[in-house]
């Protein structure tokens, strides 16, 4: 909260919300709350106040309701905020528009994240306009509502010590889960399987589940990069890209591995895939304190053209290539992104001056160059049309270089194989 020099802060978590008619998909707490509070019931605000004398942390929870509770579970309720969560003082949510006006009295800012809730926005305009109406009795309030990721969110950036601990957790659990899937693996069942198996995993060894929808995708599948169907069935000489992660506390794990559903890679398959994985290992080296995020990007697409040249999958020189994009034909996307309590977590990618962000320790970031081939490219090599391929590792910056959190989980050609 030094951080904020002064003023008030207010984040909300926000309500269940309905899937279909009075059925609610499970909820997960906001990860800015979540990170603050650690509270992980639905319908909670958190008032923050340094420079107040006693209640510098307040929470408005959901009351205790014996009734309500019987039929969806325990609430911590008033008195469990303070004495579980750590909260100064708690008030239930059916009394904010009594309490939370007078919480910001005095308050020279507020941060204050608007845009996500437009209900709490009208609602927290009005408080805010009816303190302004009553300045010349001497009520005074929070004059500008300033963005908090910009404190927050580079405070999210850098994980501590307990954090990377976490994200090794997820890291472990998510190892259970792709090996699992490369044994698992067999011409004739579908991709629904494998899913079922990896989310299942998750759960079974304490995760919360997957992080992120799981991607099972056999065969050109593989080639759509979002593909979440999950429903075909896997042929004799598929490859199957799996990209999936554990999350637990909050924090996500986010690994891709591509595996084959025979017992070998193809040698167009074995061809892309040496190709990416030489590309990911050459980023992975190049991730220390010091070096920019764009240029582990940069690396990484140096050797993936080289490599595309080397296979005739394109042509020319590799200057000429990169000048051209002409690789964005079968390489669309960057090389990575933070990872934490989101799978696309929060920072800037840029300094103040718009260069690159420059590594620091305790930044995590993936490691995901790959290459995809459409089915109906009538440009590529026939044997490679329809293959699709992704090695993807979540990465911890060290401060004398890194720390791959998902180096358990077999990459290679050979070991994957062994698992097969």
């Amino acid at each position: 909260m030094t951080a904020m020099n002064g003023g008030a802060a207010v984040f909300c978590t926000g309500p269940e919300k309905v899937r279909n008619r009075d059925v609610h998909y499970p909820f997960r707490p906001d990860s800015d709350f979540w990170y603050l509070t650690g509270f992980d019931e639905p319908d909670a605000v958190a008032v923050l106040r340094p420079d107040h004398d006693e209640a510098r942390y307040v929470l408005f929870v959901r009351p205790k309701d014996p009734e309500m509770e019987t039929w969806h579970g325990r609430r911590a309720g008033v008195e469990g905020a303070v004495e579980r969560f750590g909260a100064d003082a708690a008030y239930s949510i059916d009394e904010l528009d009594e309490h939370l006006p007078d919480l910001l009295k005095g308050q020279g800012r507020l941060h204050y994240r608007t845009g996500d809730d437009a209900d709490f926005d009208r609602k927290l305009l009005g408080w805010l306009q009816r303190m302004y109406s009553r300045t010349r009795d001497g009520v005074t309030g929070p004059t500008g509502i300033v963005e908090p990721g910009t404190l927050l969110h580079e405070m999210r950036l850098v994980k501590d010590a307990e954090e990377l601990e976490i994200m090794r957790r997820a890291a472990r659990i998510t190892e259970q889960a792709h090996r699992a899937a490369m044994s698992h693996l067999r011409p004739g069942i579908h991709e629904y399987e494998i899913e079922a198996l990896v989310d299942g995993t998750f759960r079974r060894e304490g995760g919360w589940g997957p992080g992120y929808p799981s991607i099972c995708a056999a065969g050109a599948n593989a080639t759509v990069l979002h593909y979440t169907t999950n429903a075909e069935q896997v042929r004799p000489r598929d490859l199957m890209l799996l990209d999936a992660g554990c999350e637990i506390d909050g924090y996500t794990a986010d690994v891709t591995r591509c595996f084959p559903a025979s017992e070998r890679f193809t040698p167009a398959q074995a061809d892309l895939y040496r190709v990416v994985l030489a590309s990911e290992i050459h980023a992975i080296e190049h991730v220390r304190p010091g070096h920019t995020f764009h240029s582990v990007h940069d690396e990484a697409l140096r050797v993936l053209v080289e490599g595309m040249l080397d296979i005739g999958l394109l042509s020319g020189s590799v200057e000429e290539n990169l000048e051209s994009k002409d690789y964005r034909r079968y390489y669309m996307h960057r090389t990575s992104h933070w990872l934490g309590l989101d799978v696309h977590d929060v920072g800037s990618y840029y300094d103040d001056d718009q260069s690159s962000r420059v590594l620091e320790p305790g930044m995590v970031l993936t490691i995901e160059p790959g290459l995809y081939v459409a089915e109906d490219d009538e440009q590529a090599p026939e044997a490679f049309r329809g293959i699709g391929i992704r090695i993807e590792d979540d990465v911890a910056v060290t401060p004398d270089g890194h720390e791959v959190l998902t180096a358990g989980i077999p990459k290679t050609i050979e070991e994957i194989e062994a698992l097969g």
